[in-house]
């Protein structure tokens, strides 16, 4: 195949997931049990973007009127321990002295967050809202995971990366380092990918790319083939474009734009 789904690479990550998550019972939210979905914690979250704002379906989120002056510094303590707990899915948009937004993202390749992780976020969101003297407006819960759980299916349907090889030409050159697609060396020449929902415009991306390993396979003597070994014809190569471009049409009408800074939060 040249295109390939990474439904098994999520499945894959998923059940290990669920592996080693804790034992303990769920909290429920409406009588339901749900399997865990342990999130990995890192000791130091990375900062995120100021850019980042949350978005629909994808991040929960939770309102916070202040009623009183708070410093940043006294926000920002009690924010730490929410972050550190939930890493990068969690961020804080300040919106102004008085108003701040605080946003929990509900998908990404590991999949949607479990009940009991929401439940536990909006819990210590509630906790810093008294502490800070806020009024807390949190969203129904249920509701926002179900339309994250909607809204993945369509992520693992389109989550589809693109592999061409060029064979018998040897090493791969140099002149690769800074495309748009990854060029990772193999025994008889070189394979080339790209990760369509991060990357802007895959379709021309892929164009590039496919003509990129047809000049080095012209050049050197080789073939370029798919992952079966059969050689790929310009019908072939022209097929898995038009693909491509369906593929990213479908995922800007779930409001995600392929390479997007919100399409590299959720494929991530």
């Amino acid at each position: 195949m040249v295109a390939y789904n990474r439904w098994q690479e999520r499945s894959a990550r998923r059940e290990a997931q669920k592996a080693f998550a804790s034992t303990h019972d769920d909290v429920l939210l409406d009588g339901r049990r749900e399997p865990s979905l342990g999130i990995r914690h890192e000791p130091a979250p990375a900062p995120r973007p100021p850019s980042v704002s949350p978005a629909d379906k994808i991040d929960y989120v939770i309102d916070l009127g202040l009623t009183r002056a708070a410093s940043r510094a006294e926000i920002h303590e009690g924010w730490t321990e929410i972050e550190r707990r939930f890493s990068r899915r969690a961020f804080l948009d300040e919106q102004s002295s008085s108003h701040l937004r605080a946003a929990f993202q509900l998908l990404s390749r590991d999949g949607v967050v479990s009940d009991a992780e929401l439940l536990e976020f909006r819990s210590m969101v509630e906790t810093l809202g008294t502490r800070l003297g806020a009024v807390v407006r949190a969203p129904e819960m249920r509701a926002a995971l179900d339309a994250a759980r909607e809204l993945d299916k369509t992520c693992v349907e389109t989550d589809i990366q693109v592999a061409l090889h060029v064979v018998g030409i040897g090493h791969a050159p140099a002149q690769f380092a800074n495309q748009p697609f990854e060029a990772t060396p193999r025994e008889d020449g070189v394979t080339l990918t790209i990760d369509v929902a991060r990357t802007p415009e895959p379709a021309r991306t892929y164009e590039a790319m496919a003509r990129a390993g047809r000049q080095l396979a012209q050049a050197g003597g080789g073939r370029l083939v798919d992952d079966q070994g059969r050689e790929l014809d310009e019908r072939a190569l022209a097929a898995v474009g038009r693909e491509l471009d369906a593929v990213r049409q479908r995922l800007a009408g779930c409001g995600i734009e392929a390479g997007s800074p919100l399409a590299l939060r959720v494929f991530s």
